[in-house]
Order: structure tokens, then sequence, then C-alpha cells
């Protein structure tokens, strides 16, 4: 049985480049580097960093992405040192919770986010999706 999600991989063309972008511009926490990835922190998650030849060179047109956690309290300073560095947005919001939506060095879609599941749940309840269809 599924307990949770073990951890995030993300497939990068420069190492460095994406270890200091993964580090000082959205302020993971390094654990490990080697040659050929690295390991940092996103709160209590890890996310592995594997330099791979065959990575993206830009956005897919799709909407996967990965968020962030970031506290109310904290948000308007963690995107704005996000901005400062020059990324690129690639979605305004238009959801629950303030969100930033920007790119990676190799187009891996990223977001920051302050809301959370219970959040995001309420809104639901009183704007429901199309077919929402509730489980629990």
């Amino acid at each position: 049985m599924i307990s949770g999600i073990n951890h995030l991989t993300l497939a990068v063309r420069n190492l460095e480049r994406s270890f200091d972008f993964y580090t000082h511009v959205v302020g993971l926490e390094p654990i490990v580097k080697w040659a050929r990835g690295a390991y940092l922190l996103a709160g209590d998650d890890w996310i592995c960093l594997s330099l791979d030849d065959e990575t993206r060179s830009g956005p897919l047109p799709e909407y996967t992405h990965v968020a962030f956690n970031v506290d109310p309290e904290a948000f308007a300073s963690c995107a704005q040192a996000i901005l400062k560095q020059g990324v690129t947005v690639w979605k305004e919001n238009r959801s629950e919770g303030d969100s930033l939506y920007f790119l990676d060095p190799d187009g891996h879609k990223l977001e920051i986010h302050s809301g959370n599941l219970e959040s995001r749940l309420a809104e639901l309840r009183k704007s429901p999706y199309e077919g929402l269809e509730w489980f629990r």
C-alpha cells in the first residue's frame, strides 16, 4: 500500500546551475552532491537532481508542475526574492491561495503556493469545479 511520495527526481542538463538555482533561488536545503546528482530537502520531502543529457531544453506545453509550500506570512518576500533572480513566469495565479508559477533553468514548471489541501477543499465547497465528485 502506498504511504506517501518518497521523492521527486528532476533531470537537469547542468548540475551546478540547477544546484545553485534550487538552493539559492528556490531555497531548498542541500544534503549531498556528487558528480551526476544531488539530494535537496524541501521541508520533510527530498528532491533529487540527476544529470541527464536527454533533459528538456524548455517547458512542456502541459500543466504538469511541482508546487512547493510557503507559509502565507512568508509568501510575498519569498516570491519577491525569486522574481529578483529573473525567473520566467509561466502562468498567472487564478486559484485559491497565493501562488507564483515560474520555470527552472531546464524549463521544469514550478510553483510556490501558500495554501494547502484543506484550504483548496474549502474553496471547492464554495465554488465546485465542473463534474466535481467527492470521495471523502
